[in-house]
């Protein structure tokens, strides 16, 4: 069977990394419920913005013949020309970026996701795009970002692993159960484990009545807030 071919577009690749638990996955395959499966789609090209003192992304690719290329344009082309591959992976996660006054790093999510559609739009071919996490620290780059692939009829899905982790202790609540107010404890910074804290609420809440029917607003409270919201109730 002819697997789809992707481009892994991606920050940074050292143990641990969010490159390391997606795309090494997606070039070794990996056990799912006891079960050694192999991935669906074929990496046939990697694009690593930074070289990790502890890298793996050049030996792993070294290890399953996948060219890395020095442009996001040359990754999609696979060192030809045009677009050949089927999808895109962006992993936007890691690396020595600038931090802003909010203590949100500036990961370039979203200068990553306008290199792959400026080299579909060259080629005049649409791929599916997949971006791992939130898709950036700005909201009106975020905004900007799915407009952009509204407009061009790109498939472009986001998020991580944390709605269909394992629950340790198992919980599930009752599907379509009534939920008045949700609220959730998170650890470590916003930037990072706040988005994490946000998808356990969510994927929890989507059982709700109606499902998935959109989140209007989220506050967030931190330090001497927390205690005095809890002291009014």
């Amino acid at each position: 069977m002819t697997r789809p071919r992707v481009a892994a577009i991606i920050t940074t690749y050292f143990p641990g990394s969010h490159a390391d638990v997606v795309v090494t996955r997606l070039l070794e395959g990996y056990t799912l419920y006891g079960v050694p499966t192999e991935p669906r789609v074929e990496v046939v090209s990697m694009y690593l913005d930074q070289i990790a003192a502890k890298d793996i992304g050049r030996d792993l690719a070294a290890q399953h013949n996948v060219p890395i290329f020095e442009s996001i344009g040359e990754a999609l082309a696979v060192g030809g020309h045009g677009l050949n591959v089927e999808g895109v992976v962006i992993i936007g996660e890691h690396g020595h970026y600038p931090v802003n006054e909010y203590e949100q790093t500036l990961y370039p999510r979203r200068r990553l996701f306008d290199a792959v559609v400026a080299a579909m739009v060259g080629a005049g071919r649409i791929v599916p795009i997949f971006s791992d996490k939130h898709l950036s620290w700005s909201f009106a780059y975020a905004r900007r970002m799915v407009d952009t692939a509204t407009r061009l009829g790109i498939s472009f899905l986001a998020g991580s692993s944390l709605p269909l982790a394992w629950r340790k202790p198992a919980l599930d609540w009752p599907l379509d159960g009534v939920v008045t107010d949700a609220l959730v404890l998170g650890y470590s910074g916003l930037d990072s484990y706040g988005f994490h804290a946000l998808e356990t609420l969510q994927c929890m809440v989507e059982r709700r009545q109606g499902g998935e029917t959109g989140v209007r607003s989220v506050q967030c409270l931190t330090g001497e807030a927390v205690w005095q919201a809890g002291a009014a109730g």
